[in-house]
């Protein structure tokens, strides 16, 4: 794992740098009702003892095309999580993945297949930005090896906590070899239409992709704020498909939107069907 490293931070500039943002989805999940709109039961007893499923929902990656390259925010969902028995924990582990979600993934829904309907490849990628780093959203690093992979260093110490699998870090799906990650931090905000937001990091140096520290979901967990030339700001967060409200993005309202499925509040789950490694 690289140090931690100084990425370039100016004033907003000029957000014409950002020509298309694109959305591609790998796969769909289906969860428990009971992790999107809550519940008095205690999580474990409501993961052990719910039957419904909610209505599939997409696994969404971003695809931001700038003057300066091409941009990921998350990578989706590994197909070989519905296909592999060994992609998983064993255990008693493995048994709480198969009970929280279950996956709809189809050959056409790779990280690879899914480029190719823009017209481009993983080789032509030259940055991904991972909101955190439950599986639902590092699916597609393994075919990233060309790309710097931008983590906040707050998200990366997850890794080094107890249980991280139990935390939902499948931490052998992270920490590939051959990969280029990045750890980043955040620096006192000098924009204030990033109000209430105090601390961000300018990606590109111009302006036009800004991160936002919004823990909660994890630790470390960012959001992605993307000006845009005559057009509205968007506002892309990993977490959930609920309209986040919280930046003034320069004075106009962001238009926000998850970059994924909702995540585990502790871990993630794998498909039913697939039998314990």
């Amino acid at each position: 794992m690289n140090t931690p490293t100084a990425m370039s931070r100016t004033e907003p500039g000029s957000a014409g740098a950002v020509k298309a943002v694109s959305v591609i989805s790998t796969g769909t999940v289906q969860i428990r009702p009971e992790h999107p709109y809550g519940s008095r039961k205690p999580m474990y007893w409501w993961l052990l003892t719910s039957r419904p499923w909610t209505p599939p929902r997409p696994i969404n990656v971003y695809v931001i095309e700038h003057t300066r390259g091409l941009i990921l925010f998350d990578t989706g969902q590994d197909r070989a999580s519905v296909t592999d028995d060994h992609y998983f924990p064993g255990g008693l582990t493995g048994y709480l993945y198969d009970r929280l979600a279950r996956f709809d993934i189809g050959e056409q829904d790779t990280l690879s297949a899914q480029l190719a309907t823009l017209g481009y490849a993983p080789s032509d990628v030259d940055t991904a930005v991972l909101s955190h780093l439950h599986q639902d959203h590092i699916g597609g690093l393994a075919e990233l090896t060309g790309a710097d992979l931008l983590v906040s260093a707050a998200e990366w110490a997850e890794l080094a906590g107890p249980g991280p699998e139990q935390r939902g870090f499948l931490r052998s799906h992270i920490q590939l070899p051959g990969l280029h990650w990045r750890q980043v931090t955040m620096e006192p905000a000098k924009d204030p239409g990033l109000a209430p937001f105090t601390e961000s990091l300018d990606v590109m140096g111009d302006g036009s992709l800004t991160l936002l520290p919004t823990p909660g979901h994890t630790a470390g967990s960012v959001s992605l704020l993307i000006r845009r030339a005559r057009r509205p700001p968007l506002l892309l967060a990993g977490t959930s498909p609920t309209a986040l409200t919280s930046c003034n993005a320069a004075s106009s309202p962001a238009s926000a939107t998850a970059a994924s499925s909702p995540s585990p509040p502790a871990k993630s789950a794998r498909s039913p069907g697939s039998s314990p490694a």
